[in-house]
């Protein structure tokens, strides 16, 4: 899926759905820095927004409309001295792994095993490409997830973070 450029808009809601093959690019700063993408993902219209505020990065990744499940994941290492364990390496295939240290949250939503679990995947890897983008970031990531259907799909999987890669 290709990303359009990204566009300056005092309004970052789209009032358009883009065709099917293309993506919507929005970008705001204030009152905190927004980016806004929306792609498809089997069909379904899927936005993504990402918010940097000064004391959080708060990413909704929504189909429908719907907001389900809010999870957040610290990327501040809870032992300072032992941060630098957890550098990435450099290999390509490490680069795809979630970072080991990170762990999710489940704040609201996650009503069965299930959902908590794809959503904690979803939280660990989508802050794994933000501390990889940037590896001196630490505020802490805020996560709003709301899938259209619980499904555990990889190709599902990797089409959802790959937008949202797009929008960070």
């Amino acid at each position: 899926m290709d990303a359009l450029p990204s566009k300056k808009m005092p309004n970052p809601m789209p009032t358009e759905l883009p065709p099917q093959d293309a993506a919507l690019s929005i970008l705001t700063e204030y009152p905190a820095t927004t980016k806004q993408i929306a792609g498809l993902v089997d069909g379904e219209v899927t936005d993504v927004m990402t918010m940097y505020f000064t004391d959080k990065i708060m990413i909704t990744i929504t189909q429908n409309g719907r907001l389900a499940q809010w999870l957040q994941v610290p990327l501040g290492s809870s032992n300072p001295g032992r941060a630098d364990h957890f550098l990435p390496s450099g290999s390509a295939d490490e680069s795809l792994l979630p970072m080991p240290h990170l762990t999710a949250s489940t704040l609201l939503g996650g009503s069965t095993p299930d959902r908590e679990t794809i959503g904690q995947l979803y939280a660990v890897q989508i802050a794994s490409a933000i501390a990889l983008k940037n590896p001196e970031e630490q505020r802490p990531v805020v996560i709003g997830l709301g899938l259209a259907r619980l499904d555990t799909s990889r190709e599902r999987f990797f089409d959802i973070i790959d937008i949202v890669t797009q929008c960070l």
